[in-house]
């Protein structure tokens, strides 16, 4: 059976019916694109074991997809006339509907809300709104109930700089990367989606990491050294980290900077794009 969701004019009548008019700030544009369903579905492999959680179903074409696969899928949906609708389609289906801000509910809320364990594992899968995507990818990640597995639709050059290497790195992409491998799928295009969306998406895959990618004593002091570094991202460093420490009101001086740099094996000529998760936790760790 073809997804019925899928189908231009099915989610033109349901808006109408809904008297829904998408908004960009609920980042509210809906999937119609058959190819680029299935290069979701395929990345995230979903099974008759899976529990998954889906962030953003809106009319329900990931959620039909889900449902008829994993073995329970727990839907966090804002908008209260789209969770009533999915009720409604999907009675039977093995589905919790959760009617939420995703930032105000933990993952293992979440996870207690579809009947499981706080703790169960669990997949990730969404249509991330894009004015939150970072924010629910921290929500995730760095929750006592991280999932193994994250396969999400973002905006095109947020995917881009979540998987950057050295040379492209920014907070972002160590934020993500110290918890998960990062990949880019396929491209979605913009035409893919109602309303059509001003640039195009990504699928991006992240596959949570046993441990770390860098061990740490203090995470937060790692973060902190980050920020700073970046806070004027186009200076050399050997400049810019020492402002931005004093502006967190963590004051260091020009040659305990670049003491730490030295260690790390950052010349003070870099800039913080260039600088690994690594050499980061090494500077971290001396300017403590």
């Amino acid at each position: 059976m073809s997804n019925p969701y899928l189908n231009p004019q099915r989610v033109c009548a349901a808006l109408r019916t809904l008297e829904l008019r998408p908004t960009r700030g609920m980042g509210q544009n809906f999937l119609v694109d058959d190819d680029a369903l299935a290069a979701i579905v395929a990345a995230a492999e979903p099974n008759a074991n899976d529990l998954v959680v889906e962030v953003g179903p809106g009319l329900g074409v990931l959620t039909w997809e889900l449902t008829q696969r994993a073995g329970h899928t727990v839907a966090v949906e804002l908008d209260r006339r789209l969770a009533a609708r999915l009720r409604e389609e999907f009675v039977s289906a093995p589905l919790t509907i959760v009617e939420a801000d995703v930032l105000r509910v933990t993952p293992g809320a979440l996870l207690e809300a579809g009947g499981q364990a706080a703790t169960a594992p669990y997949k990730l899968i969404a249509n991330l709104p894009y004015a939150i995507t970072s924010a629910v990818l921290r929500h995730f990640l760095e929750a006592s109930a991280p999932p193994s597995l994250s396969v999400l639709l973002v905006q095109w050059e947020v995917a881009q700089r979540i998987t950057a290497k050295v040379g492209d790195l920014s907070i972002l992409a160590h934020a993500v990367q110290i918890y998960a491998e990062a990949e880019i799928v396929a491209q979605v295009p913009a035409t893919s989606f109602i309303p059509a969306p001003a640039v195009a998406s990504a699928i991006l895959r992240l596959r949570r990491r046993p441990a770390l990618a860098v061990e740490v004593d203090d995470l937060d002091q790692l973060f902190r050294v980050i920020k700073a570094g970046f806070h004027q991202a186009r200076k050399q460093l050997g400049n810019a980290l020492p402002h931005g420490l004093a502006t967190q009101g963590r004051p260091a001086s020009r040659e305990q900077v670049l003491s730490a740099l030295a260690a790390a094996g950052v010349a003070p000529q870099q800039r913080a794009e260039t600088v690994t998760l690594q050499q980061w936790a090494l500077v971290a760790q001396v300017l403590r």
